[in-house]
C-alpha cells in the first residue's frame, strides 16, 4: 500500500525457477506491496512449486515471449500502481520505494540500470548492454524530445493505471521488445515519465537473450528501428496510437 493506493507486482517467469520463491518474498517484504503475480510462460518444470501460493497469484500465458506474459499480467493484476520486474534476482524488492517517490508527479516510472554506482558485481552489464542500451535511449529521447532516458531495456518500472488505461488498447508486441514499445507509447499518448536508477546484480541462471551475443544484438537492432518506425508514424498521424488503425509489429522471438 502506499498511500492509500495499492501496489501489484508482475513478474514474468521462464528460466527463473531456482529464483522466483525469494523474488516474490522479496518484493512482499518491501512493506508495499499488496499482491504479486507471476506468470507462467511455459516455463521450466517445476516452476509452479517454487510459487508461494499464500503470497502469489500464479496464473499461465500459453503465448510465448515476454511481451505476452506481462500483457496477461498487467490484465490480472489490480492495484492501482503496477510494478513489473523480472524475478531473476537482478532486481531488489526495496527500490519499489524508489519507483513509488514519483507517482505523484508522473505517469510512468522507468528504471534504469547505466548508473555504475548501482550495478552490481557479476550484474550483466558490460560495454555492448550498457551503451547498447544507452544509445537506444538516446535516440527514443532525442527523436521524440522527451524526459532524460539512459536505458530502454531495463524491465523494472511501475505505471499507473490511468497509463496503462492509456497505453494498453495499442499493445502489438509480444516478445523482448514490448518494453520498449511502452515507452514509445508512453511517450506518444502524452503521458509524464521519468526514470531513475535502481539496483542491477548478478542474475541467477542465464538470460534466454541477454545471455547470447547475437540474440543481444538482434534485439538491438530491432529496438533502433523501432523508434525510428514509431517516430515516422506518429509525425504522419499513421501510428495507432494517434489514428486508432492497428498496426501489427513484428520483433524477434523471446
Amino acid at each position: 500500500m502506499w498511500r492509500d493506493k495499492t501496489v501489484s507486482v508482475v513478474f514474468p517467469t521462464y528460466n527463473e525457477k531456482d529464483s522466483i520463491r525469494s523474488a516474490v518474498e522479496d518484493f512482499r517484504s518491501s512493506g508495499f506491496v499488496d499482491q504479486v503475480v507471476v506468470v507462467n510462460n511455459n516455463a521450466a518444470p517445476g516452476t509452479d512449486e517454487e510459487v508461494p501460493p499464500e503470497k502469489a497469484v500464479l496464473v499461465h500465458e500459453g503465448r510465448q515471449g515476454y511481451g505476452h506474459a506481462i500483457r496477461r499480467g498487467l490484465k490480472e493484476a489490480s492495484g492501482d500502481y503496477i510494478v513489473v520486474a523480472e524475478p531473476d534476482g537482478t532486481f531488489a524488492g526495496r527500490d519499489v520505494v524508489k519507483l513509488l517517490a514519483y507517482v505523484d508527479d508522473c505517469d510512468v516510472v522507468y528504471g534504469t540500470r547505466t548508473h555504475r554506482e548501482f550495478i552490481w558485481a557479476g550484474a550483466n552489464m558490460g560495454r555492448l548492454l550498457k551503451w547498447g542500451n544507452y544509445f537506444v535511449a538516446k535516440l527514443l529521447e532525442f527523436t521524440f524530445n522527451t524526459s532524460n532516458l539512459t536505458d530502454v531495456g531495463c524491465t523494472m518500472r511501475l505505471v499507473s493505471r490511468h497509463a496503462l488505461r492509456e497505453m494498453e488498447p495499442y499493445f502489438t508486441i509480444g516478445g523482448s521488445a514490448f518494453g520498449l514499445e511502452m515507452m514509445l507509447l508512453s511517450v506518444i499518448r502524452g503521458l509524464r515519465v521519468v526514470q531513475v536508477p535502481v539496483n542491477y546484480t548478478r542474475r541467477v541462471g542465464r538470460s534466454s537473450v541477454t545471455g547470447y551475443p547475437l540474440k543481444t544484438i538482434a534485439l538491438g537492432l530491432w529496438m533502433i528501428w523501432l523508434v525510428v518506425d514509431y517516430r515516422f508514424r506518429s509525425l504522419l498521424g499513421l501510428h495507432e496510437a494517434v489514428a486508432g488503425r492497428p498496426h501489427r509489429a513484428r520483433s524477434p522471438r523471446a
